[in-house]
């Protein structure tokens, strides 16, 4: 999707929507808005449900305050209008009250944005903006001092986060990533100490781009190939819904019969990946014109490695990123289901799986199908697409299972005889 072709007004009920649904605002909190070329803002309007907007909805304001629309424009429309005259650079703001920056608000703590390495590169440098009655003068000139100093990304006192950038969806990716970052330190703290990246950790990630392989013009597509497509999305979608993505981070991929592989696109917005988008890698090219994910070398060495493995999902999910980061040890021994399907989890430090692809490659077999990167992702392989979908969520469930029972009691572990019973009955003792 050509997110930038959209009209202004469209890009508003899209983005809302998305933040509305996912439980990021309420239906009368929140407000986005656009500059346009010619100077005009597109704003989401006041007191309107924000679960049920349309186009028709947004308000048009022109350089002189004329409002065009059937509404009222928002009530912070003021800050937005001070920002923009600060920052003529800035295209779109953003500003919302999701639950996890609300209660970050509460504290006056800024979210630790250097757990996972690429958050600082779309956040930015956070700070925080003074307490003001919403709507008023003085507020606004707050927010638009921090704008001012350079900063995107502001945390408002008892209040929540305001975010300006180039575009909307940059909006949206650095109010994700920063609520991501939130709900990941919050559960973290649940385990331990979480533990964050150094400037140079952070420069190792920034430096791993996206291979060069050469190109290959595609002809025909098989039958298999446009199903793998189809299901690719089909679980990129799902993944995103269920809060295992964020918008431009994970990667999903499966090998074909002929044992080319698909997988994702770098940086695209997984909550709209369509089967064109999907990158076709075949005796190590790669479909013209696309650009595949970071992690395809670690996924074809996988796919050499291991030729039962058909399926290789890589993602960052809160509850179990939340041992990522800190020295919890997860334990699949939980409930049956939890080690009938992960069996043993292996633990690779920090990049390991950039820096040493032979090496990660070899860990995986049928007693060790997922490894956690620290404060980076977890790889889960499988023998099928769903075999590996099934297996990142039983891996995210448990452990937000483990993190949730912190607050109850010791957990209790399946005993290793219980566990040889698991195996026999379940033919896993190979």
């Amino acid at each position: 999707m050509r997110f930038e072709l959209l009209h202004p007004a469209d890009q508003l009920v899209m983005i809302i929507s998305r933040i509305y649904y996912y439980g990021m605002t309420t239906m009368s909190g929140g407000n986005l808005s656009i500059r346009d070329d010619n100077g005009d803002i597109w704003i989401t309007p006041s007191g309107i449900d924000k679960g049920n907007l349309s186009r028709a909805d947004m308000c048009q304001v022109k350089p002189d305050g004329t409002v065009i629309g059937p509404h009222r424009p928002s009530v912070e429309l003021p800050f937005h209008q001070e920002i923009y005259r600060r920052r003529p650079d800035l295209k779109a703001i953003l500003h919302a009250h999701p639950p996890t920056l609300v209660a970050f608000s509460l504290a006056r703590v800024i979210p630790n944005i250097a757990l996972i390495p690429n958050a600082t590169e779309v956040c930015g440098k956070v700070t925080y903006a003074k307490y003001e009655v919403p709507g008023s003068k003085k507020l606004g000139e707050y927010i638009a001092e921090e704008f001012g100093k350079g900063f995107n990304t502001v945390m408002m006192e008892n209040h929540g986060v305001v975010i300006g950038n180039k575009d909307l969806f940059s909006c949206f990716m650095a109010f994700e990533t920063l609520d991501f970052c939130g709900r990941l330190e919050i559960d973290a703290k649940k385990l331990g100490t979480p533990k964050a990246l150094t400037e140079d950790q952070i420069d190792i990630d920034r430096s791993i781009t996206s291979p060069s392989l050469d190109e290959y013009i595609p002809g025909s597509h098989s039958s298999e190939e446009c199903a793998g497509r189809r299901d690719l999305c089909e679980l990129i979608h799902r993944s995103y819904d269920q809060r295992l993505f964020t918008s431009t981070q994970g990667t999903y991929s499966m090998r074909l019969s002929d044992g080319s592989f698909l997988t994702t696109p770098y940086n695209k917005d997984r909550k709209y990946i369509e089967p064109e988008d999907i990158v076709h890698i075949k005796n190590g090219m790669r479909e013209m014109g696309k650009k595949p994910s970071r992690a395809t070398r670690l996924l074809e060495e996988i796919y050499k490695t291991h030729p039962g493995i058909n399926a290789i999902i890589i993602a960052h999910p809160p509850a179990i990123m939340s041992f990522a980061v800190t020295d919890a040890e997860f334990d699949s021994r939980l409930i049956p289901e939890s080690y009938i399907s992960l069996r043993d989890v292996v633990r690779i430090p920090y990049a390991a799986s950039r820096l040493d692809v032979e090496g990660t490659a070899k860990i995986f077999d049928a007693k060790h199908p997922v490894v956690i990167v620290n404060n980076q992702c977890v790889i889960v392989t499988g023998t099928s697409l769903l075999n590996a979908y099934d297996r990142l969520e039983v891996l995210e469930y448990s452990a937000a299972a483990m993190i949730a029972a912190k607050d109850i009691g010791d957990v209790v572990y399946i005993t290793d005889d219980e566990v040889k019973a698991i195996e026999k009955a379940f033919h896993l003792e190979g």
